[in-house]
């Protein structure tokens, strides 16, 4: 747990963090000490601020202000938090109304978890390769115009109208769904063995030559499932009067530009048997540096699929975002669980 922090000492560190996210200023140790459940007086509370100080967990911001954390402070709170048993989360997130996607739960995740925390939210989608063809439509519109319609384990539905110059043979339609959904049904979106099957060398000229035309729809859909993240909370974080946090601010909507950076760290937190928090120079990712990250994961029993994550500055209530990070992914875990068991 890093520096050695006496019982007392971790108690006024508590009292530093609590009362500097409240009011987004530096803590006086005047303030401190006249707090009614402190048992110290001021001269031992001011003893105790500089060796929390002289330990790297407090600094000064400027001479003769109060005293902020750092973020090795704020890790010894989390850790203390953490140790002495988080308390069972409130509910922040409603699925039981979204219809059975798991996009649109992701989508509703995310909205939910900003608007509970004030802070920018993300959900990252399955893996591609948990992904698979439940079933697919194929529908003449017109004479010469087709739409196929791909139906995914995970609730996704996507659509593509194909254009041909001459009129298709409805036969040969309901050729083509019959074997799309004998050949496909169940087979993992992207793998060789799709694409294995809408080639098929042993199909006749005309169907093989009618399956490349549908091919695309398929190929779309990979890339569609590959790498989604959804977030929310931008703009509700840039509307607050944050003006101790204008460079973090900054910060967080660089990283929004890297997004290939923050799937990254979401597929790291994957292992992470329980929640995965990385404060301030802890993120190795230079864009994150300045911010704090919680996330925790969901999925099915034995396997992670994705990660729920709440980003903001370093001065942020952790405790209540450990617990609705907690719940927000045990939620979409229920979600997940009832949609791919169908």
């Amino acid at each position: 747990m890093g520096v050695e922090v006496t019982p007392r000492q971790s108690f006024i560190l508590r009292k530093v963090v609590e009362f500097h996210v409240d009011s987004e200023e530096p803590v006086p140790s005047k303030a401190l000490a006249s707090l009614e459940d402190m048992p110290w007086g001021a001269s031992t509370v001011r003893a105790e601020l500089a060796r929390l100080e002289d330990a790297g967990l407090l600094l000064h911001p400027y001479t003769s202000a109060g005293r902020v954390p750092t973020d090795s402070g704020y890790r010894r709170f989390v850790d203390d938090l953490l140790e002495d048993g988080m308390p069972a989360p409130r509910p922040v997130v409603e699925l039981r109304d979204a219809r059975r996607e798991v996009d649109e739960a992701m989508r509703s995740t995310t909205e939910q978890l900003s608007q509970v925390t004030n802070l920018l939210a993300l959900v990252s989608a399955p893996p591609i390769e948990t992904t698979t063809v439940k079933r697919v439509e194929l529908l003449l519109l017109q004479p010469q115009v087709a739409m196929v319609v791909v139906i995914t384990s995970t609730g996704g539905v996507t659509k593509r109208v194909v254009s041909y110059e001459t009129p298709v043979d409805p036969g040969l339609v309901d050729w083509a769904v019959s074997y799309l959904n004998e050949a496909l049904g169940d087979v993992e979106v992207g793998t060789r063995r799709m694409h294995a099957r809408l080639a098929d060398p042993a199909l006749g000229a005309l169907e093989g030559a009618f399956l490349a035309t549908l091919a695309p729809a398929f190929t779309d859909l990979e890339d569609s499932a590959a790498d989604t993240l959804f977030v929310d909370g931008t703009a509700r974080l840039l509307s607050e009067h944050r003006f101790q946090e204008l460079s973090q601010l900054a910060d967080l909507l660089g990283v929004l530009e890297h997004r290939v950076a923050l799937l990254s760290v979401l597929r790291e937190s994957l292992t992470e048997p329980s929640v995965y928090l990385r404060i301030g120079h802890e993120n190795e990712a230079p864009e994150l540096q300045s911010l704090s990250m919680v996330v925790a994961n969901y999925g099915v029993a034995r396997r992670n699929l994705g990660a729920v994550s709440i980003i903001g500055p370093t001065r942020m209530d952790y405790g209540g975002a450990i617990g609705a990070v907690r719940h927000a992914a045990a939620e979409l875990s229920r979600f997940v669980a009832e949609v791919y068991d169908e």
